[in-house]
This record gives structure tokens, sequence and C-alpha cells, in this order.
């Protein structure tokens, strides 16, 4: 499996492991010329921005730790974008949350960082 594959496979596990946490679909993959945010849900009333992140292991500080601050920046201001164009949204609280995932198993449980960084 090559890298995309695999990073497009571990958004999916988590979109449907964060559902099974109780998190309502909003949204994948937003996509403006500002950057990208993997998945959107909704969490009791608080908008959350996710970014996932795969790593097969913990070199260069693994998975949370490769949201940089210019990746962070990046999703920062496509939240930004999603909220200025989807208006009904606008009144939510918002969260940036990172799921990892470390090693290559296929029950690895990914790590959830809720409120990973902020504006």
């Amino acid at each position: 499996m090559d890298r995309n594959t695999r990073g497009k496979d571990a958004e999916n596990k988590a979109w449907h492991w964060l559902i099974q946490q109780g998190l309502k679909p909003v949204t994948r993959n937003y996509l403006c010329k500002l950057g990208e945010i993997d998945l959107i849900l909704a969490d009791s009333g608080t908008l959350v921005f996710v970014e996932v992140r795969y790593r097969t292991h913990k070199h260069y500080g693994g998975a949370a730790n490769s949201v940089t601050a210019t990746k962070q920046r990046k999703i920062i201001r496509a939240a930004q974008h999603f909220l200025m164009t989807h208006r009904h949204f606008q009144q939510h609280n918002c969260r940036f949350d990172v799921i990892a995932y470390e090693t290559p198993s296929e029950e690895n449980t990914p790590v959830w960082y809720k409120d990973a960084f902020r504006l």
C-alpha cells in the first residue's frame, strides 16, 4: 500500500472511529485555496476540525508531532474559510483535534488529542 492510500485509509478509520465515539459527521476532506481539513465533526455543539496522521514508526517524533506550527496555521486558515462559507456553523465553539496512528496494525486504536492546538 502506498503512502497516499495509507493516509486515506487512516482518515477513513478515524472518521468511523470518531462517529463510534459519539461525534456527528459534518464533512470530510474540506479543501480550499488556504488549506485542507481532513475531517469535520460536531461534538455536543462544538465544531471539531480533525487532522489525521499516520506513521509506521516514531522516528522524528511520530504522528502527532508531525502537525507542525506551519500545518496548524494552514488548518486554522482552512477552518476560518469553512466558517465563512458555512454560516450556520458560525455560532458553534470550535476545537482542533489530532488523531494519530503510530503503527501499521489493523487493530491499531488511534491516539486522540482533543484540543491539540488553538488559534
